[in-house]
C-alpha cells in the first residue's frame, strides 16, 4: 500500500498529465472494457486515490451487460497463462500464479469446469484470482455453477470490480516509482 503522501500526489499527477489516448490503454489493463475506459479518461483529473476509486466504482456500476461481457471477455480464462500474459502482461499472469502450483489434477478438473460454466451462463467464469490457490478457485467456481445466468453476471461483475481495484492500486503504484 501507500504510506507517504507525496508519492500517492506524484502517481495522482502523472495520472492526470497523461493524454487520453493514454489513460484510456491503462484504465482498459484494469477492466477490458472501452466505455469503462475512455469514461474514465475523461473523468481527469482525479482530486486524489479516494476520487479515483469512487469515479472507477460508479462508471463500472453504469456499464451494462455488454460492458461488462465485454469485460469479461478480456480476461484469460482461469489456467490460461498464455492468454493471461497477452492481456493484463504481467499484472494477469501474476494475478493466477495460484494455479501455476495447481497438479495435474486441479488443472484439468478447472479446464473441464470453466467448459462447463461458459456453457451454462453464455460467458466466463470471472474470479478474483489474487491469493488463491487453484484450489479455492475450483472451489469457488463449484459453488458458483448451480446458480442462474443473471446472478453470476452480477457475482462476476463484483469480482471484475475487485480485480479492477487492485489493477487501479498497481496502475498508482507504477506511476508513483515505488514497486508494490
Amino acid at each position: 500500500g501507500f504510506c507517504s503522501s507525496p508519492m500517492r500526489e506524484k502517481a495522482m499527477d502523472s495520472i492526470n498529465a497523461m493524454s487520453n489516448d493514454e489513460a484510456a490503454k491503462a484504465f482498459w489493463a484494469c477492466c477490458g472494457c472501452k466505455k469503462y475506459a475512455e469514461t474514465m479518461a475523461s473523468s481527469r483529473p482525479f482530486a486524489s486515490k479516494d476520487d479515483m476509486f469512487s469515479k472507477s466504482d460508479h462508471i463500472w456500476a453504469s456499464c451494462g451487460r455488454p460492458e461488462i461481457l465485454e469485460a469479461f471477455l478480456a480476461h484469460p480464462k482461469i489456467g490460461d497463462n498464455k492468454a493471461a500474459a497477452a492481456h493484463g502482461g504481467k499484472w494477469a499472469s501474476n494475478e493466477q500464479k495460484g494455479m501455476n502450483q495447481a497438479s495435474s489434477d486441479t488443472a484439468a478438473a478447472m479446464a473441464q469446469g470453466n467448459k462447463d460454466y461458459e456453457e451454462k451462463m453464455g460467458f466466463r467464469y470471472i474470479v478474483c484470482a489474487t491469493g488463491k490457490s487453484a484450489e479455492e478457485m475450483l472451489g469457488i467456481l463449484k459453488s458458483r455453477i448451480g446458480n442462474d445466468p443473471e446472478t453470476e453476471l452480477e457475482n462476476g461483475a463484483a469480482e471484475q470490480n475487485k480485480i479492477t481495484h487492485l489493477r487501479l492500486n498497481k496502475l498508482l503504484a507504477e506511476h508513483s516509482g515505488a514497486s508494490l
